[in-house]
């Protein structure tokens, strides 16, 4: 690969003093830093060349190699170029703190607690019970603490070991030049303690698999596609972090004689020939069960009725939607000879042929 002068990686003359050197690292450390760039692969191998370049001209005997001799000189002497973040700690890593989030290894809150997995629960329920609302309880299989360690993951009568790598904060400071990034200690993996002595039930992991049966409260309104969140009843955080979530996704079933749309219910109600003709007061099904509705003379099939308040609640709103039946006017069939005869008299009577 070739190399880039690395005055000309860092924008600056080949007399340029120390300050300035460190002045445009600083620069162009903050401009393509990872964090600030995440999965921009030119940011990083710019950051990377900096760094470098940085590593070379900050060092005086290095600087000097590099004048006379190039890129070669310094491979001769032994500099294998970007060290990769391995353990250096910088002396300048405060300049970025504020930007970054760095905290010079000083951990928050306890080391190595993390927040447990969130768990999916798909639900199927009736058009009645998303209209109504219900408590239904469910039974899941998910991670607890374990009852032996407490969630410690160490046999009985011992105890975790502080971490010597990191002394127990769970994090390490890595750095190039004078730029450092805080990042999860290896040998501990961010908990900050190392287990000798491990539980024989969890295997010291601090946690098992057991059923727990929650109730859910579907509230009144919900629809397919609704969501419910449960915080805390997820699976159990690890060495004292909080409980994750459970998320309760909802499908409600097609019903047999309602329709939804929106907030709305439909329905069709077949009405007899002399029903439609006379007028009749008729039982209609609702949500809520039996309503009486009164059908006027000289319904037509394709009329609808609206029934206010009768439908879906509106989640979390006041009020409900409507109920719109429609009457289907249902012709007769199979008429014995008795009522053919009358229907032809109602049709003479009314001037038909």
């Amino acid at each position: 690969m070739i190399k880039v002068c690395y005055y000309e990686v860092l924008n600056v003359a080949r007399d340029a003093s120390a300050e300035e050197i460190k002045k445009n690292y600083r620069k162009m450390a903050m401009q393509h830093h990872p964090d600030k760039n995440p999965g921009d692969k030119e940011a990083e191998e710019r950051f990377k060349a900096a760094a470098e370049a940085y590593e070379v001209l900050s060092d005086q005997e290095k600087r000097g190699i590099y004048d006379r001799f190039g890129h070669e000189g310094l491979s001769g002497s032994g500099f294998k170029g970007f060290s990769g973040f391995d353990d250096i700690f910088s002396s300048f890593g405060d300049i970025f703190e504020n930007v970054f989030g760095f905290n010079g290894g000083r951990q928050q809150g306890r080391a190595g607690a993390r927040n447990g997995a969130d768990l999916r629960y798909d639900m199927t329920i009736s058009l009645e019970d998303a209209a109504l609302g219900k408590a239904i309880d469910v039974t899941l299989e998910k991670l607890i603490n374990c009852e032996s360690c407490r969630g410690m993951g160490t046999a009985a009568g011992s105890s975790p070991a502080t971490c010597s790598r990191c002394q127990g904060r769970g994090q390490v400071m890595q750095s190039s030049g004078f730029f450092a990034i805080s990042a999860t200690c290896p040998q501990c993996k961010g908990r900050g303690s190392i287990i000798h002595d491990p539980c024989p039930d969890c295997r010291g992991t601090g946690k098992k698999e057991a059923a727990k049966t929650i109730q859910l409260k579907i509230p009144a309104g919900v629809e397919t596609g609704s969501r419910l969140r449960l915080r805390g009843e997820g699976e159990t955080g690890e060495f004292g972090g909080p409980s994750g979530d459970l998320y309760v996704f909802i499908t409600v079933k097609s019903h047999e004689f309602f329709e939804r749309r929106g907030n709305d219910i439909y329905c069709r109600i077949p009405v007899s020939f002399v029903q439609a003709a006379l007028g009749a007061k008729i039982e209609a099904r609702t949500l809520q069960g039996k309503e009486k509705i009164k059908i006027p003379k000289g319904t037509q099939s394709g009329h609808t009725f609206r029934l206010k308040g009768m439908g879906i609640p509106r989640l979390g709103e006041y009020g409900k939607g409507d109920q719109i039946i429609e009457t289907l006017v249902v012709v007769p069939t199979n008429l014995n000879k008795k009522q053919e005869e009358l229907l032809r008299e109602f049709a003479v009577i009314s001037g038909e042929e």
